[in-house]
């Protein structure tokens, strides 16, 4: 009877392991991209052939004869031909849902080779605005991009543009109204401009339509809030036309920084209305930036009580739509600016109530979990920050340092704070602010101090956690391929030597911090930034292959094929037919309509 059992038993486990093996080899994926130069941007730095999706995640990288034997009936197979294939470009700080609401209503100068060419389209932008409207270039662009090298005059910013009001902002340190500009304002002689900015006025004693930020942008962001808003249609119109533009270059996901006069929640209806539809062409982090200052404790308060961290609010896209924390500015009284036109703020001089107010907000966040992250431009400011942070930590009992926290841009860091943040468990995220303002950065603190600005090798070979982007889309263009070229050469956008030979990445380094590097400020580390298995399936495949163009050409990459969560959402070229559809941009007289975003040629 026992040798019938056990002969019963032998049988039903080899069905049961025939079964297993069966179940096994059906497994099919639902994509398959072969034929191509895949980067998995795992620790080995793996290039292999081909990779298969399945469920929105990567099933399996390998050869193409591996990645074969997972085609099934339904499988999509897509030949990359001979492309080079790289997890999705995530942007560590790019300020997405205020770029997507004023996006339709923006001449983007991204990449504009001439000042000639960049004046003309003020003219035809002027011609075709209707009366009520304004032409406007908010950012994202350096003169020294021009192959003039330099900024237009004010004689040619009111010729090109005559009586249509029109306002340019270079950086967040000067902005340009033209007379028709200042007229529709009401701007003139007795003008008060906020504390620590000017009006600009000639020999004459009139003013010349050049706003001064000296260090602080009130005066900008003043401006800008003044331009005539687009309607909810139009807003979602051009937050539509703008995650396209972001996809077109690899970009598959972003982490929001929130921004000066862009308040949570009404401000980021154009991305909600998306998110909610399920319609999210990429994945979005977003950190809450207060507006309204000295009362910055209460509207955290506010949030902390409506609003759950690592919560989407139920959104479709799993990671698709999430609130990280708090930041990037905390307490406006502790903010330095990062205005390298204006002599250096600090806050010990400057604003006596910083230490304080930023403390409280601080404990705020540790008290009720929560991430922040903080911009601070100057090694001062940082310096006086883990003063502060290090005192939080004391008092709750090391529990700053078990929550996600960060410094954003940190051009001057020093080495012993860069120790100080690594002790507390902190991270940076550094931009490419100084590929657009790098010259001017030289010219005030000099060339010995850019070769460090900031020391982003140092930090990477401490074992900081790092991620890059490019602080678009208003000190930086949003494109981020001058961002990975910067960091990979040290140059600016007008190709000014500035890092040193020993704080350049190589390729391999520069986009793991666009990648991996980025998740882990989003603390998503663990599901997305390389190609392995179990990884979100997001990835690009480029125009050419970054890793072995000349380095200039870096600058000139595009997305050819972009997939989110294993479906495409953008093609081009041989892959345009699988691109989704959207639709045109709206109002009918939007730059985006005839000039589009980045300017390529």
């Amino acid at each position: 009877m026992k040798k019938v059992l056990f002969l019963i038993g032998l049988l039903l486990a080899t069905f049961s392991c025939k079964d297993k093996t069966t179940e096994k080899q059906v497994e099919t994926a639902d994509m398959i991209i072969t034929n191509a130069k895949v980067a998995v941007m795992d620790e080995n730095r793996t290039i292999t052939d081909a990779i298969a999706v399945k469920n929105g995640k990567v099933m399996a990288t390998g050869s193409a004869e591996e990645i074969s034997k997972l085609i099934g009936d339904s499988t999509k197979v897509i030949d990359a031909k001979g492309r080079t294939l790289i997890p999705g470009l995530n942007d560590s700080h790019l300020h997405l849902t205020r770029g997507g609401r004023f996006f339709n209503a923006e001449v983007r100068w991204d990449g504009v080779k001439t000042l000639k060419r960049a004046l003309e389209m003020l003219k035809e932008q002027a011609a075709r605005t209707p009366k009520g409207q304004w032409v406007r270039v908010i950012g994202g662009w350096s003169p020294f991009q021009f192959e003039e090298k330099r900024l237009f005059t004010m004689e040619e910013l009111n010729e090109a543009t005559g009586d249509v009001p029109t306002y340019v902002l270079f950086l967040y340190s000067q902005g340009y109204l033209n007379q028709a500009g200042l007229d529709a304002l009401g701007i003139d002689e007795n003008t008060e401009a906020p504390k620590g900015s000017r009006f600009e006025k000639g020999p004459d004693g009139k003013l010349t339509g050049v706003l001064i930020a000296e260090p602080n942008p009130t005066i900008l962001y003043a401006r800008i809030g003044s331009l005539p808003p687009l309607t909810q249609e139009e807003m979602e119109n051009g937050t539509k036309q703008f995650y396209r533009e972001l996809n077109s270059f690899g970009i598959t996901s972003g982490i929001d920084a929130g921004g000066g006069g862009h308040k949570f929640p009404k401000d980021y209806t154009g991305t909600k209305a998306l998110a909610d539809a399920g319609e999210m062409p990429l994945r979005l982090s977003y950190y809450l930036f207060p507006q309204n200052k000295g009362a910055e404790y209460e509207e955290f308060q506010e949030w902390m009580a409506t609003n759950k961290v690592g919560h989407n609010g139920e959104i479709h896209l799993d990671h698709g739509y999430e609130l990280e924390g708090g930041g990037e500015f905390l307490a406006w009284s502790a903010g330095d600016f990062e205005n390298f036109l204006a002599p250096q703020p600090l806050l010990n001089r400057d604003r006596p109530t910083w230490r304080e107010d930023l403390k409280r907000i601080v404990r705020l966040h540790v008290d009720n979990g929560w991430p922040f992250r903080i911009h601070a431009t100057y090694g001062e400011t940082i310096s006086n920050m883990l003063d502060v942070f290090e005192e939080v930590n004391q008092e709750t009992d090391g529990k700053l340092a078990s929550k996600r926290w960060l410094f954003d841009h940190a051009e001057t860091v020093q080495v012993k704070d860069l120790e100080r943040i690594k002790a507390l468990n902190g991270g940076i995220a550094i931009q490419a602010r100084m590929a657009y303002a790098g010259e001017y950065f030289v010219e005030r603190y000099g060339a010995e101090k850019a070769k460090e600005a900031p020391p982003v090798k140092k930090m990477i070979e401490m074992g900081l956690p790092v991620g890059a982007g490019t602080d678009g889309t208003r000190v930086a263009s949003y494109n981020p391929w001058p961002a990975l070229y910067w960091l990979v050469t040290g140059k600016t956008v007008g190709d000014f030597q500035l890092a040193s030979e020993e704080n350049q990445l190589t390729r391999e380094e520069a986009l793991h911090l666009y990648t991996k590097g980025s998740a882990w400020v989003s603390n998503e580390e663990t599901v997305k930034g390389t190609l392995e298995e179990g990884m979100f399936a997001d990835f690009t495949i480029l125009s050419d292959d970054y890793f072995s163009i000349p380095e200039k050409q870096i600058n000139d990459l595009r997305s050819v094929l972009t997939v989110v969560g294993g479906a495409v959402v953008y093609g081009a070229e041989e892959f345009s037919k699988m691109s989704p559809s959207i639709p045109e941009p709206i109002p009918s007289w939007s730059p985006v309509k005839y000039f589009g975003g980045y300017q390529s040629k």
